[in-house]
């Protein structure tokens, strides 16, 4: 091969070679991009007390790697900290009322611009509890270029709930939940794990549940109007297992994906 051919051969070698770095390179940037709106997942799980949203969420924050931000957990971890919003909270609480919109939306706020683990989505659990909790939630979002992707209501009758929720054992620290009747620990009191003492929360008796109930019939449910309008919203049985509420709950985030 004459020198000038070997030479214009080596030139359109490097040119492919080029070509291909920048193919690759285009390819490696694009994986390396967040994850769009529609490939994340942000949605609301809607219930009253003793439902299952504090079951089911974490399975949702494990399975698709999101948030979970419980705004009843929060709350009380400001009543074991004997913050100032802590004692106001367990009054309210104690009482079967509702902390005021503006301490809740400030909360969740907080979490979806500081905490890490918010970047791939969240599961709300607890929150918006009323329509106008809902709109500034709409808000936010909308201010972030965000969007929910559903809105997930477990629904169970009243009197099932009472007779759940007045059984419900919980191990402070982790979180565990144990049932008197239904999951008793092995030993009476005690944590199967650590074997530290069980407590039944303080809003765990009849008449703080009815009223909470009311609270949330009365202030709640048109929580799921509006997000029905939206065509955002799903419905759940939770009186079946937990397993297959999980099974029915995955499908509708998968669908959404």
């Amino acid at each position: 091969m004459a020198p000038s051919d070997e030479l214009e051969y080596l030139k359109g070698l490097v040119s492919q070679l080029n070509d291909k770095i920048s193919a690759l390179e285009a390819k490696a940037k694009a994986a390396a991009k967040p994850a769009t709106p529609a490939q994340q997942l942000r949605t609301i799980l809607i219930g009253p007390p003793g439902a299952g949203k504090g079951t089911q969420a974490p399975h949702i924050r494990d399975e698709f790697c999101v948030c979970h931000l419980a705004t009843g957990d929060m709350l009380r971890e400001q009543v074991v900290k004997q913050t100032k919003l802590g004692v106001e909270a367990k009054k309210i609480m104690d009482a079967g009322g509702l902390v005021s919109d503006d301490i809740m939306v400030n909360m969740i706020k907080d979490q979806l611009e500081n905490n890490k683990a918010c970047k791939n989505g969240f599961v709300l659990d607890g929150f918006p509890r009323t329509v106008p909790q809902a709109e500034k939630l709409d808000a936010m979002l909308d201010a972030r270029h965000e969007k929910l992707d559903s809105v997930v209501q477990l629904e169970i009758a009243d009197q099932l709930l009472i007779s759940r929720i007045t059984g419900r054992l919980i191990h402070p620290a982790s979180g565990r939940t144990y049932h008197r009747e239904f999951h008793p620990p092995k030993k009476p009191m005690t944590d199967d794990v650590t074997g530290e003492p069980l407590i039944q929360r303080s809003d765990d008796n009849v008449d703080t549940l009815t009223k909470r109930l009311s609270t949330f019939h009365k202030q709640t449910s048109p929580v799921v109007q509006y997000y029905q309008k939206a065509g955002l919203w799903q419905r759940i049985d939770a009186a079946q297992a937990p397993n297959a509420v999980w099974e029915n709950l995955r499908k509708v985030f998968v669908k959404k994906q």
